[in-house]
């Protein structure tokens, strides 16, 4: 695989505290995370409209419904309501950052390559692999300037390789890689996203 220049603003950062990064990798779970457990509260419980016992003579706790949380089949106090938030918020700057900090970490640990151009003009899974040189023990990220219909039907059944535009790049991606290959036509637009260089 060739290997083209890299821009030391995106790739070459020193990055010697890694709260940053922990922040968008979290933010990144967190916001990928959906709210669909939903527990029943005491009012919603079937049945427990009749009283179980008589209120005095029976030498047990008074009870006025079997919906009572601690009954077993009871409502669930304080449980899900299925409307829960958990999305976490970054700001653009930082998210940017912290994507330059990943990649420049990923490159410092020689998991970064570029390869000319990855077109999988036949579409077909077999070639991809052949053309990437993929290991079936890696996971791959690779990055493209554009999703042609070709290439992703030629990737689409590989489980252990992503496909990615520039700006869809994120820290949980990069940091799961165990290779990044970067397609050098997409070099130009990793930089104009992360440090708005244009293309010369």
């Amino acid at each position: 695989m060739a290997e083209a220049k890299l821009d030391k603003d995106i790739f070459g950062l020193s990055v010697d505290n890694h709260e940053l990064v922990k922040l968008a990798y979290d933010a990144y779970l967190a916001n990928s995370r959906s709210s669909h457990a939903k527990t029943l509260k005491r009012g919603e419980v079937r049945g427990g409209g009749k009283k179980p016992w008589k209120q005095k003579g029976t030498g047990r706790a008074r009870f006025g419904s079997t919906r009572n949380p601690i009954w077993r089949h009871g409502g669930v106090a304080f449980g899900r309501t299925g409307e829960e938030n958990f999305t976490k918020k970054i700001s653009k700057n930082a998210k940017l950052l912290a994507v330059r900090q990943a990649l420049s970490m990923q490159n410092a640990d020689k998991v970064i390559t570029t390869i000319t151009e990855f077109e999988a003009k036949s579409g077909k899974t077999k070639d991809a692999v052949k053309e990437l040189k993929l290991d079936s023990s890696k996971n791959y990220l690779v990055v493209v300037p554009e999703k042609t219909e070709s290439i992703l039907r030629a990737t689409n059944n590989i489980a252990n390789v992503k496909v990615v535009r520039p700006n869809y790049l994120n820290v949980y991606d990069i940091l799961n890689a165990d290779q990044i290959i970067i397609v050098e036509a997409a070099l130009a637009n990793i930089e104009a996203w992360l440090i708005g260089k244009e293309a010369a």
